[in-house]
């Protein structure tokens, strides 16, 4: 959309600079535009030709250099009215670039118009010294002219700020309420559906004297349950803008993630190589995610096979690796599936755009001797991906 908009643009700038060339050149209108100098009429000579031409032409560049086009019509416009030349239709090109400076210029704009307001002072000095019949009052007359062509682009520039600001609020306000009602309806389901979880998980550990194993397993389930509740509280002040943005996963916390697991009946091995550095808040969570979400996996479709966990820290990325003791998928096109390719693979999808946004890099499939791997590695500042290690 955007490449056909700056193509119609171009096609309608090229059309308005050829109008007025053509118009410059026919002898009925050509004595029309600006004419300060009322100068004795000069035929047109070589530089007349060129003056001209760079009076119109600089309309095809003037949304993409706005302040060279402009510097280059003001110039061919004093070169024109100095030298008398006749087809003074071309100057209405000035008209076009000075709306065009108001309309489009974003830097410089105080800078540029103050030369501008020189340039055409230094004009009607010369103009005067070339005995031009113009009395000085009619130059400073005919400037609120020229800054009206600046000051109507000024204003359209305003006005459509103020409706791109408008837009963005509202796009703003529709964000908020779709952000408040999934918080509502995370609150409403999940929260009551963990909740009867705990509950249920703290009564099944008074049962009848219940097996060591069961127990556990109850307050596995009831500590998880508790934690998810907690997390979810968390997600909920950020969704619906109650604060509570502060806490956050860190890589301080990936033992007990580990052990988590263990107490789950994952038997989980961790190797870590390097000394913890500090990490931004958006790398520490994406650590922290990746390893939650491949020991889920792990739990999930290959309970009670040896996973081990990979550490490595460095100055510039923290890496990752969890590898499981049974294979993966043998079709390449569910490589990013875990276990015996079961599940839809959302989990590992989500990992690796989250971790596109913090400039880290993830990768998973089924490894050489078997075991499914999981592999990531994680810029510190989160900005941008650091070179792999030689």
């Amino acid at each position: 959309m955007a490449v056909r908009s700056a193509r119609w643009s171009l096609i309608g700038d090229s059309a308005l600079a050829l109008l007025l060339i053509g118009l410059a050149f026919l002898p009925e209108v050509a004595h029309e535009g600006l004419n300060l100098a009322e100068l004795p009429t000069r035929p047109l000579d070589a530089l007349g030709i060129v003056a001209l031409l760079a009076q119109c032409l600089p309309i095809l560049t003037r949304r993409r250099w706005p302040a060279a086009s402009l510097g280059v019509v003001c110039a061919a416009f004093i070169v024109f009215q100095l030298r008398g030349y006749s087809g003074t239709f071309a100057s209405l090109g000035l008209a076009v670039l000075l709306y065009n400076s108001g309309a489009h210029l974003a830097r410089h704009r105080f800078a540029i118009a103050t030369v501008a307001v020189v340039a055409y002072s230094g004009l009607s000095v010369a103009l005067h010294a070339e005995h031009s019949p113009e009395r000085p009052q009619d130059y400073v007359t005919f400037a609120p002219l020229l800054a009206a062509f600046w000051c109507v682009g000024a204003w359209i520039r305003s006005r459509a700020r103020d409706t791109a600001a408008r837009q963005r609020r509202a796009e703003e306000a529709l964000v908020t309420a779709e952000r408040a009602r999934i918080a509502r309806d995370l609150h409403d389901v999940v929260t009551n559906h963990v909740t009867a979880i705990v509950v249920q998980a703290d009564a099944g550990g008074f049962v009848t004297e219940p097996t060591a194993d069961a127990h556990r397993s109850f307050t596995a389930i009831s500590e998880a349950g508790r934690r998810a509740l907690t997390e979810l509280r968390h997600m909920l002040g950020v969704l619906d803008g109650a604060g509570q943005t502060g806490w956050h996963p860190s890589v301080s916390q990936l033992p007990e993630l580990i052990e988590r697991s263990r107490a789950a009946g994952q038997p989980v091995e961790l190797t870590e190589h390097g000394t913890p550095q500090p990490m931004a808040p958006a790398a520490e969570v994406a650590a922290y995610r990746v390893l939650q979400e491949a020991l889920t996996n792990a739990l999930k479709h290959a309970p009670g096979e040896r996973t081990v966990v990979t550490v490595r820290h460095a100055d510039a990325w923290l890496e990752l690796e969890i590898a499981t003791d049974q294979a993966g998928p043998t079709n390449p096109d569910q490589a990013d599936r875990p276990g015996l390719g079961r599940g839809s693979g959302r989990g590992l999808t989500g990992l690796r755009e989250r971790l596109s946004v913090v400039g880290g890099e993830l990768r998973s499939g089924p490894r050489t001797d078997g075991a499914f791997s999981v592999w990531a590695r994680i810029p510190a500042d989160s900005l941008t991906p650091p070179e792999k290690p030689g």
